[in-house]
């Protein structure tokens, strides 16, 4: 027992002399754990408060690193990137094991901004990433270490290194979702630094982008060859620009009938980037080709518009221009390269490309908004909300104002479509069933009167059921051509007394068995599939799908994620939050793509103000939700 009321300066002497004790002892001294040590100088033993200030050697020797460095005729100061550089090189392969509890903030953090303790810390956590295991830290020290990767400390290779920057990347976004702003631009800087194969960008935003610019600069450029001019490396094919100026029409921006194929692959690269998913529109669903060409010839008439009356095209406004930059690689990072880097030209993509240049580089991209544009949303969302209107569509969508020229084009190229739609619907063909008999007994009656003496005096013709409709056939009218019957052509003795066929809407029914007045062929299988439509109509069966899907028990709420679900009630409440580490934009997609079997319609649009659910289905959505 510790004798009570002792001072501390007399704790301290007594810890003094045990520890002289033990270190002088002869026993001590001859153990295979004190006959050598590292460091003369420094104790074996000692006491806490020491151990706590107690720095190893090799930061000693770190720390020596100069700022200055001697040369001949004079020296020069190291940057700070070049100083970290050479002290991060000299602790390449260093461990340590002292853990650090503390907060560390720096705004660029290097070795020099961390007091020893900080220090021994970092790289106690850098030694337990090394090993698998990335634990939650300070976020400076996440980034010192992601500094180290760039500039090649501690790394064998470029492709290790890569492997490295997304694996922590990964990682730790879990718990600093705001490392997604840099990580994204630094490894697309450290693949092109280092040459390595554009397929590990492949999910990169930046290449995402310009993959679907590019396909609605190629998709646009036979109507407007101008906007070529801002891409260097697309070639329009002639025979495209010159078909499409040939078959144009004066009423209508695109030529009928439409080219089906063309207008698809245009749909789909404007709907890529646009904020307006008009693909996922409950109309486009019910009347695909009417919103598909009206959606493109709008689109066209506005390249032309603002190739005549704008600055720019269409495109440029929206998404910029190509142009050759000055670029800083691993900007916003602490980064040093020893040695220059050689000249070289890197393609990431067919619009976006490298050139380094006695170790200076440049960027050649298009420079503008890279993201889905909000202008062009409201194009498609305003052709589809008309269209509704001038289709009588059960579900409208709430109107917008318009700029005067483009609600004009708009409803130009609706009353050129449905006109043109009109003029070439198919016939439809009206069977009375009731007037078979009839035919059936004036057909015998010609057929008896054309009989010889001969034939009338031969033995009487009778026919079995199964005889007689044989000799009908099964009659399947042909909605393309009503005069075509399976049967075939009409015969000659029924045709009138001026040689002309019957009317298209009468249908005659050639027989050459009259005992076959009771007999109608019904048609199965294929055959009765193909016959008209004698009841209902398509739109009333697409209503009675849709009034049934919004009755017939579809759990929208079981298809979102609880991510999703907390998005769609913040939108709704006017305060929502991205979850983190996910984009906003795919987040958007994937609700409005869950939801469309529920509500039938794009449920969320992108306007000025950002996302924000369509007023129209408020009230779906929260029935959705259950609020």
């Amino acid at each position: 027992m510790e004798p009570a009321g002792r001072s501390t300066e007399e704790k301290l002497r007594a810890i003094q002399e045990l520890i002289s004790t033990i270190t002088s002892s002869d026993r001590m001294r001859t153990s295979s754990h004190f006959s050598s040590t590292a460091y003369r100088d420094e104790p074996i033993l000692t006491t806490g408060r020491k151990m706590a200030s107690y720095l190893p050697e090799r930061y000693r020797e770190m720390r020596a690193i100069s700022r200055w460095e001697e040369g001949e005729p004079h020296g020069r100061w190291l940057s700070e990137a070049e100083l970290f550089y050479r002290q991060g090189m000299f602790m390449a392969d260093f461990e340590d094991d002292c853990p650090y509890t503390g907060e560390f903030k720096s705004y660029y953090p290097t070795y020099n901004a961390l007091s020893d303790r900080q220090l021994r810390g970092y790289f106690t956590w850098r030694t337990q990433v090394r090993h698998g295991d990335i634990q939650k830290t300070s976020l400076s020290f996440v980034y010192l270490y992601i500094y180290e990767l760039i500039c090649g400390i501690g790394v064998a290779n470029a492709r290790e290194g890569f492997a490295q920057l997304k694996e922590v990347w990964q990682a730790y976004r879990e718990f600093s979702p705001e490392l997604d702003r840099f990580m994204a631009p630094w490894l697309r800087d450290y693949v092109v630094y280092h040459g390595l194969d554009p397929a590990l960008l492949d999910n990169d935003p930046a290449v995402v982008f310009d993959r679907a610019l590019l396909r609605l600069v190629q998709a646009s450029a036979p109507f407007d060859p101008a906007v070529l001019n801002s891409i260097d490396v697309i070639v329009a094919r002639e025979e495209d620009a010159d078909s499409s100026g040939s078959q144009q029409k004066p009423e209508g921006a695109l030529a009928l009938p439409p080219d089906e194929a063309r207008e698809q692959e245009l749909l789909e690269a404007i709907d890529a980037l646009s904020a307006y998913r008009v693909r996922l529109a409950r109309s486009y669903k019910d009347y695909p080709d009417d919103l598909r060409h009206v959606v493109c010839a709008v689109y066209v008439r506005l390249l032309g518009y603002y190739r005549k009356h704008r600055v720019e095209g269409l495109i440029e406004s929206m998404f910029g221009e190509q142009a050759r930059m000055p670029y800083t690689m691993f900007g916003n990072g602490v980064f040093f390269e020893a040695v220059p880097h050689e000249d070289a030209d890197y393609a990431l993509d067919p619009i976006h490309w490298y050139r380094c240049r006695n170790g200076r580089w440049e960027c050649i991209r298009t420079y503008g908004a890279r993201e889905k544009s909000a202008r062009l949303g409201s194009v498609l969302r305003a052709c589809d909300r008309k269209l509704r209107d001038a289709l009588s569509y059960p579900h409208p969508i709430k109107e917008k104002k318009l700029p005067k020229y483009l609600d004009a084009m708009i409803d130009k190229e609706i009353a050129t479509w449905l006109a043109w739609k009109e003029k070439h619907a198919p016939r439809h063909i009206d069977i009375d069933l009731s007037q078979l008999a009839g035919i059936r007994s004036t057909a015998a009656e010609i057929r008896e009167a054309l009989l010889t003496d001969e034939e009338r005096e031969g033995a009487p013709v009778k026919c079995s059921r199964e005889e007689s409709a044989e000799g009908f056939g099964t009659i399947v009218p042909c909605s393309n051509s009503p005069r075509q019957f399976a049967f075939g052509e009409f015969p000659a003795e029924l045709r009138r007394d001026d040689g002309a066929e019957p009317p298209e809407n009468d249908i005659l029914l050639a027989s050459t068995c009259p005992s076959a007045r009771e007999d109608i062929v019904v048609p199965e299988g294929d055959a009765a599939e193909a016959t008209c439509d004698l009841g209902g109509s398509r739109d009333g069966h697409v209503q009675a799908g849709v009034d049934a899907l919004h009755t017939g028990g579809v759990d929208g709420s079981s298809l979102l994620s609880e991510g999703e679900r907390e998005y769609l009630l913040g939108l709704l409440a006017g305060d929502a939050e991205v979850p983190s580490g996910v984009s906003e934009d795919m987040l958007v997609d994937g609700i409005n793509e869950k939801l469309f079997d529920v509500v039938g319609d794009t449920v969320i649009e992108f306007g000025a103000d950002g996302a924000q659910v369509i007023e129209d289905y408020e009230d779906e959505v929260r029935g959705v939700l259950g609020i």
